[in-house]
């Protein structure tokens, strides 16, 4: 990014880095930190809370007990991000608009420097979701807050040899991911939202969220650690 394009950013932040465990309270406090020292530069920033291991423990439990439709699990993971939203929305009270946004199509009618959104409706992510309310809103660039440093060319889990991939096209991009999302999937980036992405030539970078340095450096059009999908 450089001065003279839009600041306007969508922030989707993985529910890992809110709640990899417990809620991590050094994360949250160094990411108000950046965001608020980003607002005094011109910046403002829409952020999608994602449900992460809070949203898969209650699938999980409600799934022991009785068996669930896809629809059951994903609205389990719909209210999960609604919490995890919420926890953000008092972080950042005096600077967050005060309602969560929650239909991304929606006319959003706010002044603040920070929206926060949360998942939507069954059938997407928040992924899908955080596109969606760049398109409404506007903005060109989308930053996936995740626990990975770069975009690889295969799982690195199961691939010693896996290749980091700096700079990929949103088709090249799509031909590494499944085609179709489901929940729980595990993606950089959901396919859903990859091919609506790609459809409004959205620029999305994915990062580490746990390096918010590089964050940092990503928004002030420095080189930074991480993989940029446009």
């Amino acid at each position: 990014m450089n001065a003279q394009e839009q600041k306007r950013v969508v922030v989707s932040v993985g529910g890992s880095l809110i709640v990899p465990d417990g809620i991590d309270t050094d994360f949250l406090s160094c990411f108000k930190t950046l965001l608020l020292d980003k607002i005094q530069q011109g910046f403002s920033f829409v952020i999608i809370a994602g449900g992460g291991k809070t949203a898969r423990r209650y699938q999980s439990a409600a799934n022991t007990v009785t068996p669930l439709s896809r629809q059951d699990l994903d609205w389990i993971g719909i209210h999960s991000t609604r919490l995890n939203a919420q926890l953000l929305r008092n972080i950042f009270a005096g600077y967050a608009h005060p309602q969560i946004i929650e239909n991304p199509t929606a006319d959003i009618d706010a002044n603040e420097p920070i929206i926060i959104a949360a998942g939507w409706q069954p059938g997407c992510s928040t992924d899908y979701d955080a596109v969606l309310i760049a398109k409404n809103i506007g903005a060109m660039h989308l930053v996936n807050l995740s626990n990975i440093d770069y975009v690889y060319d295969s799982d690195p889990r199961k691939n010693p040899k896996a290749k980091k991939i700096e700079k990929i096209s949103w088709a090249e991009f799509r031909k590494l991911i499944p085609t179709e999302w489901d929940p729980g999937l595990s993606s950089p980036f959901d396919p859903t939202a990859a091919k609506e992405a790609e459809a409004i030539h959205l620029e999305v970078a994915v990062i580490n969220g746990t390096k918010l340095n590089e964050f940092s450096n990503y928004l002030d059009g420095k080189p930074f650690i991480g993989t940029v999908i446009s």
